[in-house]
């Protein structure tokens, strides 16, 4: 079989998109396969053994990336005679002939069922298109069981069409010793970490609140690492910030590149993400295979990817009211319950979670020690292998 993919995000993007994609390829193009994978995208990487084809994606024109998106990449489609055409970031693909198998990745549905986390475009576009792109497509895939269940209830007509595969985590993510990042930044003191963008969706008033109660309860002072990118709505956290009673031992060092990243994850006390919702959360796992604790909110994806290790957050969507009418979070529409393991203990507050931590008992050690090994069950050779199952 012969297949498009649209390679875009791997070009615009440094999100979990641009993360997913990235495993993906890497992966198509070190394994020997069947199928003949074709990548359309804006630029080419001469470093890549795949094939490419660069369309850029200028934005003048006024209407050229939709141009580019609704006839030009259908139209290379058809040129490269293609079996199928995978779409691997929600939006399209697009008007292509009932020859052409269309495959649709869904991450998440947080335009749709959390609009107010996201600019008025995003909503607006996927509200308006995406009922139909699913009604369209052959084989809708989603990253977790999670994400599959808030697919089909949304879109109850795609049932049958579903495939789920968890994603995959690059064996890079490991334990190093090396401390580059943390001699720039001068961190000489314990700290914990949070990874991603800085958007309301992950809920950072929540954490900004947990962490002036904790540096008021623990006897010895603890930094804490917001590691991201400024997003979308993120005005209210950076006044909350500015007024934060230790906002000087608060680090912000922006986008980090792979080996600070590895560096920052492997000497934090633990990764905390209180997200509202996720379609899988990549830094979870890449947390765990660091050798790093992770406390998360105990919704969405996140018991799927943290499973008995992560130490779980009692309803991150309730907690933190003050922060909620500083931030304009509602917390509402819960998603699929956490499924049961091993871990027995009920999920507890963000700031008890992080003074346990901060005691570094042996249960604690026990669940650093066994993150790697956890991590393993999620590769990129194992998604591929599914992957091209569900082409056929």
């Amino acid at each position: 079989m012969k297949v498009l993919i649209i390679a875009d995000p791997l070009d615009n993007q440094r999100a979990g998109i641009h993360v997913y994609l990235r495993g993906l390829v890497d992966q198509l193009a070190r394994q020997e396969t069947e199928h003949e994978y074709i990548l359309v995208r804006e630029r080419v990487d001469p470093d890549l053994p795949l094939r490419q084809v660069a369309l850029p994606n200028t934005r003048l024109p006024i209407g050229y990336a939709s141009f580019r998106l609704f006839v030009l990449i259908p139209r290379l489609a058809r040129k490269l005679k293609v079996d199928a055409v995978f779409e691997p970031a929600h939006f399209g693909p697009f008007n292509l002939p009932g020859s052409i198998k269309r495959i649709t990745m869904i991450h998440d549905l947080t335009p749709i069922l959390f609009g107010e986390f996201h600019r008025w475009h995003s909503q607006f576009l996927q509200k308006t298109f995406l009922k139909g792109i699913l009604k369209r497509t052959h084989l809708v895939l989603t990253n977790s069981h999670n994400t599959q269940r808030d697919v089909e209830r949304v879109y109850p007509f795609i049932a049958g069409k579903t495939a789920m595969i968890h994603l995959g985590l690059s064996e890079q993510f490991k334990p190093v010793e090396t401390k580059v990042f943390q001699k720039r930044l001068g961190l000489e003191r314990p700290y914990f970490l949070f990874v991603g963008t800085i958007e309301p969706r992950k809920n950072l008033g929540l954490l900004l609140d947990a962490y002036d109660q904790f540096r008021e309860a623990h006897t010895s002072p603890v930094d804490l690492v917001i590691v991201g990118q400024k997003g979308w709505k993120s005005e209210a956290f950076y006044e909350q910030l500015a007024q934060h009673p230790y906002r000087a031992d608060i680090h912000l060092p922006g986008f980090l590149h792979f080996e600070q990243l590895l560096e920052a994850y492997s000497h934090s006390l633990a990764l905390i993400y209180p997200s509202i919702y996720e379609g899988f959360g990549f830094p979870v796992l890449e947390a765990l295979a660091c050798g790093t604790n992770v406390i998360c909110s105990d919704n969405s994806s996140l018991p799927e990817v943290g499973g008995e290790l992560a130490y779980y957050i009692a309803d991150s969507r309730q907690q933190g009211s003050e922060s909620s009418r500083r931030t304009g979070i509602v917390r509402r529409r819960p998603s699929s319950a956490r499924p049961p393991t091993d871990d027995t203990r009920p999920p507890r507050s963000l700031t008890n979670l992080m003074l346990e931590i901060a005691q570094q008992t042996p249960e604690v050690l026990r669940r650093r020690a066994a993150g790697s090994a956890w991590a393993t069950r999620f590769s990129w050779e194992k998604y591929v292998e599914v992957f091209e199952r569900t082409l056929d």
